[in-house]
């Protein structure tokens, strides 16, 4: 997990523990946690305990719906 975790450095990210998700700015990964910015405020998180993380999905155009007249 953690040679993984360093792919996802500077991006916004959800990452998802055992009891709840964090999602925030990935800025440092050390050996046994990595450093979450949310809102200007740092957060170490366990890399025991995290079980996925995935980058912010971005805005995504909405398809149109046509109404059939």
């Amino acid at each position: 997990m953690l040679e993984l975790a360093k792919r996802f450095m500077e991006k916004r990210c959800i990452i998802y523990t055992f009891n709840s998700q964090i999602t925030g700015i990935i800025k440092e990964v050390t050996n046994g946690a990595i450093l979450v910015e949310q809102s200007g405020v740092l957060e170490a998180v366990n890399l025991d305990f995290i079980v996925r993380i995935r980058e912010y999905p971005q805005k995504q155009k909405k398809k149109e719906k046509i109404a059939n007249i």
